[in-house]
């Protein structure tokens, strides 16, 4: 199973930009997806998760509110939609598999990156 991560790009402040993380195929294996971001000299920052089967959803703090998480179960892609964007919310943004419905680790399946930039 791959995991291919896009959408990323340049965008004002306060623009949106959708991503997207599209599986090569449905597996048992992942039961939820979960967006992480990493900027320049920070560690891995959880962003949401959404689950497969109820499509339950969580957010980290900095994003609530901002951000949505979302599900296309005939494309088998996962999409975050990115509000009222900030200059902080600069980073490359990662999709991982979870074999846990509550979006938990370890994560065998990882995207790439994908770089989104928040700048005037």
């Amino acid at each position: 199973v791959q995991l291919q991560a896009s959408g990323g790009g340049l965008v004002q402040p306060g623009g949106s930009l959708r991503l997207s993380c599209a599986g090569s195929e449905r597996t048992l294996d992942i039961n939820a997806i979960v967006w992480f971001r990493q900027a320049p000299g920070k560690e891995h920052e959880f962003v949401a998760a959404i689950n497969w089967f109820e499509s339950t959803t969580k957010y980290g703090d900095s994003v609530k509110g901002r951000f949505t998480i979302s599900r296309d179960n005939d494309k088998n892609t996962v999409y975050l939609q990115m509000n009222r964007m900030k200059p902080e919310d600069t980073a490359v943004y990662l999709c991982a598999g979870s074999p846990f419905r509550d979006g938990s680790g370890p994560y065998e399946y990882w995207g790439q990156g994908t770089l989104v930039t928040v700048s005037s």
